[in-house]
């Protein structure tokens, strides 16, 4: 319990929030532990609630901030700042895989870096927020923590079609298009895909439940790490 408590100190430290322990462990028991340790409860009702915090509090900013915006370019913003690959990579930043409470075989197979269980629990920390700290306080760390995807424009055509995104890169770049290879691990009802994605000489890899989501994980990793050098 002592090493529980330090490690969620550790997390909150980062949040820059004060939670209630038992609901920062809720947030972060993925339903794999669960199952293997007698059932015991896990985080995707957090998870539901979370989703909605997060759609909420994103949507609100981005029609105040934006009053020039009509309603297809805020919706195309507010999606790339939900979507799975954002908040995986949102949950990356501040270290959330680390803390996740896995079943054995899940994180045997890479389930800490997985995008899909990345930003499920960061969905649940924010339902768990909520639930702790109120309406308010759960809509702030939601906008600090996506900040820097809401001000970093160059991210949303990529973040919206990291696919087609990444093949105009390549063009640009004059390398040849890009070159997928997806691997699937784990039982039919619980298939987990692994993309490699190429270009030229610089490879990169995404994971999701579907072989699609792999792909855009993948293609938006590998197109972050171009942009760089275009």
């Amino acid at each position: 319990m002592a090493d529980a408590a330090l490690e969620h100190t550790v997390l909150l430290d980062k949040l820059g929030v004060d939670l209630d322990p038992e609901l920062v462990s809720l947030a972060l028991t993925h339903r794999s532990f669960a199952y293997e340790n007698g059932g015991v409860p896990h985080n995707e009702r957090l998870e539901f609630l979370g989703d909605s915090i997060l759609g909420q509090a994103v949507t609100v900013h981005l029609y105040t901030s934006h009053p020039d915006l009509d309603e297809g370019s805020l919706a195309k913003r507010r999606a790339s700042v939900v979507s799975t690959v954002a908040l995986a990579e949102v949950a990356r930043s501040i270290g959330l895989g680390a803390h996740i409470r896995l079943g054995r075989g899940e994180d045997r197979t890479g389930g800490r870096d997985k995008d899909s269980i990345l930003a499920d629990t960061m969905e649940a920390i924010f339902g768990a927020t909520f639930l702790s700290a109120g309406a308010d306080a759960a809509g702030a760390l939601v906008l600090r923590l996506v900040a820097p995807l809401l001000a970093d424009p160059e991210r949303y055509g990529a973040a919206m079609d990291p696919k087609t995104s990444l093949q105009e890169l390549a063009a640009h770049l004059s390398e040849a298009p890009p070159v997928y290879l997806v691997e699937a691990a784990g039982p039919d009802h619980h298939r987990t895909f692994t993309a490699t994605v190429t270009v030229g000489d610089t490879a990169r890899t995404g994971t999701g439940s579907s072989k699609k989501q792999a792909e855009m994980a993948g293609a938006l990793a590998l197109w972050q790490a171009l942009a760089e050098r275009a």
